[in-house]
């Protein structure tokens, strides 16, 4: 499988090896099968017009995705923009590790890759719910950063 990595951002040290680490563990994890997947992660400014050019809000948000294969199918499975600044704002405001909130979108976008959504509430927790699998199965294999 390929894992294509696109940084723009300077806001985060990323390791593009820890990130292939990262995304190979979670597809593992979901048992999901593709040739390719695309991480990007973008500036702040990138992903507000990202956001407003697709999803008609012009506002920044911490990751979109453009689903391309579905998941039972071998191909590209889709591209996740990812913003750490937006990843280091909330953890200013409400704590946390900026890394880890930043591995936590990753996962967010790669679900919703997968079929997941978070619109409505009972959608909402079953995302939840499978985003603290992801990070627990992550923390377990020692995957929760960005730089090694």
């Amino acid at each position: 499988m390929h894992i294509a990595i696109t940084n723009t951002q300077s806001d985060i040290a990323i390791s593009e090896k820890a990130v292939e680490h990262i995304v190979s563990a979670v597809l593992e994890v979901t048992s999901v099968s593709c040739d390719e997947i695309s991480i990007q992660f973008a500036t702040k400014e990138e992903i507000t017009v990202l956001h407003a050019d697709y999803f008609d809000d012009p506002t920044p948000t911490d990751c979109i995705t453009f689903p391309i294969d579905p998941p039972d199918e071998a191909g590209l499975l889709g591209e996740v923009f990812v913003c750490p600044k937006v990843a280091q704002e909330y953890v200013q405001t409400n704590g946390g590790n900026e890394e880890e909130e930043t591995i936590l979108y990753i996962c967010h976008g790669i679900l919703h890759l997968l079929g997941y959504d978070d619109i409505l509430d009972e959608d909402r927790a079953e995302m939840k719910q499978q985003e603290a699998f992801l990070m627990d199965a992550l923390r377990k294999k020692g995957l929760l950063t960005l730089t090694s």
